[in-house]
């Protein structure tokens, strides 16, 4: 079948005008207005595509009553091949985005013609182009005008709405390219919607498997802080996303010691969760006791070299300390992280430990690690932490900071649990309580 041209009778139009969709391009204006307001706002409700064209379609037979009209798409499809995605004729409604397969499958004919001729089409007398033998000859059968309206993506006309009235040149020319604006226009948002609708189908997906890993991460960390003579420990935890980087942890040791480890990888989310979980199996991989401290991280950073972040340039920053609560001594080593915080309970004063270790953890490979001894007090306090509590930001963008951290662990002489929320408090009205950008993870052990 050839190129369809557009038959015109200038006599018979002008006697056939009236029929033509009257109430959306002629008449009194404000009624128009009121229906075209009424439409759209009605529209704006739909969540559903079906639903929404269902609206659309109603509304659209009010302003240009057809005697019959056709939605065809051959998105999918190849040339002849097309769908009948609706029709007036239909005694049952089929949601074409979700029961698909009951769609009626065609081949060939006028209306492939139309379709993928990717034009719009104006037809005053279909008779003598309708074959009997056609596909669609019982959808067409009868009629003698035939508009045909395309709605483009991606600048093809995947899909069709096809109007037909009874008498030969139904439809006015004059009016043709508002109606394949407004059609159109219909399409676009029809479309958008499916897309939303797709986009929020995976967002929810993405949040089912990130809620996942979530929960996968934090099974890792200790669901009961330990129970340590002379040693208090309170601990916050709190993810900038589902999941994140973030980890601490604790080691039971010979003689009544304790190895303390915190750490942060780089990055956010996911990817920082991933690594988080491969920093927790290589500290539990180290053949033996966890100790000495700089024997942990010297380990985990050569196996991260060699196996984890020399492709993806992640590291990981860790303090690790091993507690003896009955000597009261911390041995410990850093690879650059934060510098746990020191409160003296003699005269309350608050200093960072000793700067000692190596570079972050997955930098580079074969480091040796130092590691020193500090020797503590009764009543000491120490607080561990990651950068998502110092480098916490107020609405300025200033960051909350060592210096607001130490005043609140000066200022606070209470028991562990409480200087904790102290801080978080102290860091909650900074921030006037917005979400943070970065995990917060913050460790406080009190001695006694």
């Amino acid at each position: 079948m050839g190129p369809i041209a557009i038959m015109k009778s200038p006599t018979t139009m002008a006697e056939k005008r009236s029929q033509d969709g009257a109430g959306l391009f002629e008449g009194d204006w404000r009624s128009r207005l009121a229906s075209i307001v009424d439409a759209m706002r009605e529209m704006s409700l739909q969540t559903e595509p079906a639903e929404m064209v269902r609206a659309y379609g109603a509304r659209v037979r009010e302003l240009m009553p057809a005697a019959r009209w056709i939605s065809l798409s051959r998105r999918g499809l190849v040339s002849p091949r097309y769908r009948i995605t609706r029709s007036s004729t239909w005694t049952e409604t089929i949601d074409p985005w979700k029961q698909r397969d009951r769609l009626p499958l065609l081949a060939g004919g006028l209306l492939a013609d139309l379709i993928y001729g990717d034009e719009p089409r104006l037809i005053d007398d279909l008779a003598p182009l309708l074959a009997s033998d056609d596909p669609a000859f019982d959808y067409l059968a009868g009629f003698r005008s035939l508009m045909a309206v395309p709605h483009f993506d991606q600048g093809e006309g995947l899909n069709m709405v096809v109007t037909l009235q009874e008498e030969p040149a139904a439809f006015d020319p004059e009016k043709f390219p508002e109606w394949v604006w407004v059609s159109s226009l219909f399409g676009r948002a029809t479309h958008n919607l499916v897309l939303k609708n797709e986009l929020k189908q995976a967002y929810e997906i993405v949040d089912r498997e990130l809620k996942v890993v979530a929960d996968i991460q934090r099974s890792l960390l200790p669901q009961v802080l330990p129970t340590i003579p002379n040693l208090e420990l309170a601990a916050y935890y709190r993810t900038s996303r589902w999941a994140g980087g973030d980890y601490y942890d604790f080691f039971p040791l010979p003689d009544g010691r304790w190895g303390i480890l915190i750490a942060d990888v780089s990055g956010h989310g996911t990817p920082a969760a991933v690594m988080m979980a491969i920093t927790h199996s290589l500290a539990h991989s180290l053949p033996g006791p966890a100790d000495p401290p700089a024997a942990l991280l010297g380990y985990v950073n050569r196996q991260l070299s060699k196996h984890y972040t020399v492709a993806n340039e992640v590291f990981v920053t860790a303090f690790y300390g091993i507690l003896d609560p009955v000597q009261r001594t911390l041995t410990f080593s850093s690879a650059g992280p934060n510098r746990p915080r020191l409160k003296r309970c003699g005269d309350g004063s608050v200093h960072a430990l000793e700067e000692i270790g190596g570079p972050p953890l997955g930098l580079f490979d074969e480091l040796d690690y130092d590691q020193t001894t500090l020797e503590l007090r009764p009543g000491d306090i120490l607080a561990f932490y990651t950068d998502g509590i110092t480098e916490a930001m107020d609405a300025g963008s200033a960051q909350f900071g060592v210096n607001r951290l130490d005043e609140v662990l000066r200022c606070c002489d209470l028991d562990a649990k409480a200087m904790v929320a102290g801080v978080i408090e102290a860091v909650d009205r900074f921030t006037n309580d917005q979400p943070p950008e970065d995990d917060r993870t913050l460790l406080v052990a009190k001695l006694s």
